[in-house]
């Protein structure tokens, strides 16, 4: 399309047009006085309107020559009811009049409030209507001024009701993107798809779209053109995918497609823009164990262990430590980020970053840490005194993160020492009083380890004003993670028989009971435990049997989970030191359960069952005895 100015249009208009724009410049010089801008943008809208259809291309052709990057050129065009005539335009058969429209459109829906005006006045309809238009110019150009718009909750709705997702997904069919040399057709081909794939990836912060991309078999599709030699796809497509990942489906699609491989490949390039984008694809695919093997077995955590030396890039430098947090999930990845020097990295990060890279290099350390050098490594770099100093913010996920760091580290002895130094127990302690469950769950669950790692456990216990009161409260709790997390607490913390009777008077027992009847084998073996614990205090075992807790706790030995089955034998045992509880066990069937138990090959599991049986098998020995006694009485 040709370029015109401003005057040339103006110049070529008659009298009775340079008087009726005066007359439009004057009502509105009423109510604000004109910018140069404004002025301009009116008198090329008249001539839009206006005139024929030379003059009418005339005058988008001088509006293009406008810097309609300048925010004041662009409101104007809404202001003096240009949006309008451009979108009239977008109806009509003129193709000409139609291409200078959309990229008038494509330059000011940058702005908010047009982005928002063009959606009001129907714009989106009749650009997913031009998507089926036979011409390749015009359906890239409509994809490209769509991702330019769309970017907003209530576009990316009528997009999705107008059926335009399966029109963008079309557009990605590209048999061209697999050939190297392109003639003039072939490269129209690719830059319908470049289009189509950046109004995807602008649709696609909707989860409803996403999920919308992938019934309509935009996954397949996407991966074809990240294979492309043609690199022009690939930041756009990268971007969709990344954004698309966070479903679920389109995460299996993903690695189904086998495009694991390829984000890893571009890990290596040297744009940072798609680097980031791989690595936040990954950082979101990586919650499936088999990708984290992937991602390994493709040398993929060599790149992005040194992404980490990118600290002047934030938004890299988040996506990278992601990644490496959720690949950390499996122990093998962790036993090579030891290696390439990674976790002394992280721990450096630890200063001096925004929160959002600080939750996930602490996620990061804190799987890492499940591995004995790696805790190792974080204590001579000194990264303990800054995890526990974690725990004293209000960001939740890293409250949750470092929580998790904290309690990994505590199983090294000496991290121990300087986690209780620096009142690490007090302020785990505290967050279970957090009203988020997931940080009372992490919290309890460090808790745990800090216990067992530390003399003196219990005089810390009771120092803490409440603690005890507390923890027995959350019992009462409606979340399943933070029951199994409380209950292995309460099951290290009864060992101590003053801790022990101090919970037993705030009603332990009876608030254990209330779980017996649970389904989750998670929370079934904690729960085990913390009554076979609480078992060995005054009358506790008789109070379990008036709260009827032993009858449910029968039915736990049906758990198909070898670790339910040990615990409940464990706790049955201590129960079956109180005669009636024997009683109850037998008239529930346990005998049959526990002796096929005894033949198992774990050794806890195989002496409390045989304990259980005995204490059964005595009682019944005594009652067959002074049975025996009466009879003999009788007899004489």
């Amino acid at each position: 399309m040709p370029k015109f100015n401003a005057e040339e249009v103006h110049l070529s208009s008659s009298s009775s047009d340079d008087e009726e724009i005066e007359r439009i410049v004057r009502r509105n010089s009423m109510k604000v006085e004109l910018s140069v801008e404004y002025q301009k943008i009116l008198k090329l809208v008249y001539f839009v309107k206006r005139g024929n259809q030379t003059a009418t291309v005339l005058a988008l052709c001088a509006i293009l020559n406008c810097n309609l990057a300048e925010e004041a050129y662009q409101l104007a065009m809404k202001d003096v009811g240009g949006l309008e005539i451009l979108l009239n335009l977008l109806d009509t058969d003129v193709t000409r009049c139609q291409m200078g429209s959309l990229k008038i459109l494509k330059e000011i829906g940058r702005n908010g409030q047009v982005r928002r005006t063009i959606a009001d006045l129907g714009g989106i309809k009749s650009m997913v209507r031009i998507l089926d238009s036979p011409l390749k110019d015009l359906r890239s150009l409509t994809a490209e001024t769509l991702a330019t718009v769309v970017v907003f909750h209530r576009a990316r709705r009528s997009m999705l009701q107008l059926g335009g997702i399966n029109k963008l997904v079309s557009l990605l069919d590209c048999p061209s993107a697999r050939i190297t040399r392109l003639n003039a057709e072939q490269q129209r081909d690719i830059e319908v798809a470049r289009c189509g794939v950046l109004a995807l990836w602008s649709c696609s912060k909707s989860c409803s779209i996403k999920r919308a991309i992938q019934q309509a078999g935009g996954i397949p599709l996407l991966a074809d053109l990240l294979r492309s030699s043609h690199k022009a796809l690939l930041t756009p497509v990268v971007g969709t995918l990344e954004e698309c990942a966070s479903e679920k489906c389109c995460r299996m699609a993903i690695k189904l497609e086998g495009m694991i491989p390829d984000l890893v490949q571009y890990l290596r390039s040297n744009k940072s823009e798609l680097q980031k984008l791989c690595a936040s694809a990954i950082f979101k695919c990586a919650e499936d164990a088999e990708t984290r093997d992937i991602v390994r077995a493709c040398k993929g955590l060599d790149p992005l262990a040194s992404l980490l030396n990118n600290t002047d890039c934030t938004e890299l430098l988040t996506a990278a430590t992601g990644a490496i947090w959720k690949c950390s999930l499996s122990q093998e990845n962790a036993n090579r980020f030891r290696d390439l020097k990674a976790v002394e990295t992280l721990v450096s990060l630890l200063n001096d970053q925004p929160e959002e890279i600080q939750v996930n290099v602490v996620g990061a350390l804190g799987e890492c840490a499940k591995v004995p050098e790696c805790r190792i490594i974080i204590r001579k770099c000194g990264g303990i005194p800054q995890l526990v100093s974690l725990l004293t913010g209000t960001n939740q996920a890293l409250l949750i993160n470092a929580s998790n760091a904290v309690g990994a580290c505590a199983l090294d002895h000496e991290s121990m020492e300087i986690i209780n130094h620096l009142d690490g127990i007090r302020f785990l302690w505290s967050l279970l009083k957090n009203p988020n469950p997931e940080v009372k769950s992490v919290a309890a669950w460090a808790i745990c380890p800090c216990l067992e790692n530390i003399q003196d456990a219990s005089e810390m216990v009771c120092s803490f004003l409440g603690g005890l009161r507390l923890i027995v409260h959350l019992l009462t709790s409606n979340d399943r993670d933070v029951l199994a997390a409380v209950c292995a607490a309460i099951a290290i913390i009864a060992k101590d028989q003053k801790n022990l009777a101090v919970m037993t008077d705030f009603n332990v027992v009876p608030l254990l009971t209330n779980l017996t009847n649970t389904t989750d084998d998670l929370l079934r073996k904690h729960l085990a435990d913390a009554i076979a614990s609480c078992c060995t205090w005054g009358d506790n075992c008789s109070a379990f049997r008036q709260a009827n807790a032993v009858a449910p706790l029968v039915k736990h030995l049906q758990s198909s989970c070898p670790d339910v089955n040990r615990s409940t034998a464990q706790a049955l045992h201590q129960l079956s030191k109180d005669p009636e509880n024997c009683l109850t066990m037998y008239q529930e069937g346990v005998v049959k359960l526990l002796i096929i138990m005894m033949g198992s090959d774990d050794r806890a599991l195989q002496l409390a069952a045989a304990n259980c049986v005995r204490n059964i098998r005595l009682l019944a020995l005594a009652y067959d005895k002074q049975k025996y006694k009466r009879v003999l009485k009788l007899n004489h």
